[in-house]
């Protein structure tokens, strides 16, 4: 890993260690630039949107806690459910201060990487379907689950239908609408472009079908968000 890229890691340590309220820049080719406030990486229950809220209340048993971040989702779980934990992230610098801030099982991992390791739920938020990065990675993620979830696990994962921003005369034809790219800057660093999966319900119900899992709408937001409920089936 690039250390020099570790952009939230460094955004949250500097929030974490120096009150630096510097937001995370985000960029993409299709739309406007756009901000992400760092002391919401460190919000409470309270302050978490609602999807979030239901997420966290329907985890049960041993959870994986995907792109923990600065650990607000994982301390909620460990300190006031009592759950077992293992949160990940691939910044260094975010493992670091999720264990400062108290997560007991945090390492700097990639979700792919995960092996010989089985969980009740598997918990993916803040556009958690973001991580497959294009349609033709769903089979292979639904795979990936499966070697992870004991049985009858679920995996909790977040994610918006991007259709309301186009006119029927927009919506591309070339590829799916929910692909998307990004880059993130901050302080002068500046990632490389990254995939981004926003996908609709009803292609994640099929896609989880097919791959036998059984698809829930558990949760609704406000913006074209929904938290999906994706049970492994026997």
């Amino acid at each position: 890993m690039d250390k020099s890229k570790d952009i939230f890691g460094t955004a949250i340590k500097a929030y974490y260690n120096e009150n630096d309220n510097t937001d995370i820049s985000v960029h993409s080719p299709d739309f406007d630039d756009d901000i992400i406030p760092v002391d919401y990486l460190f919000r409470s229950l309270e302050e978490m949107p609602l999807i979030e809220r239901t997420a966290i209340k329907s985890s049960s048993g041993k959870v994986l806690d995907v792109g923990c971040g600065a650990g607000s989702h994982a301390l909620e779980l460990q300190k006031n459910r009592d759950l077992e934990i293992h949160a990940i992230d691939t910044s260094e610098g975010a493992i670091e201060i999720a264990k400062m801030r108290g997560v007991s099982n945090a390492e700097t991992k990639d979700f792919f990487q995960i092996k010989n390791e089985e969980y009740d739920t598997i918990l993916l938020l803040m556009n958690g379907s973001g991580i497959i990065g294009k349609l033709e990675n769903l089979d292979a993620f639904f795979t990936h689950c499966r070697t992870l979830l004991k049985e009858n696990g679920q995996v909790l994962m977040d994610s918006s239908d991007l259709i309301y921003l186009f006119d029927d005369e927009d919506i591309p034809d070339d590829n799916y609408y929910g692909e998307l790219q990004f880059r993130i800057s901050y302080k002068g660093l500046e990632s490389d472009e990254f995939d981004w999966l926003y996908i609709d319900p009803e292609r994640l119900k099929i896609s989880a079908e097919q791959n036998g899992f059984q698809f829930e709408i558990i949760e609704k937001g406000e913006n074209h968000d929904y938290l999906a409920k994706l049970t492994l089936q026997s």
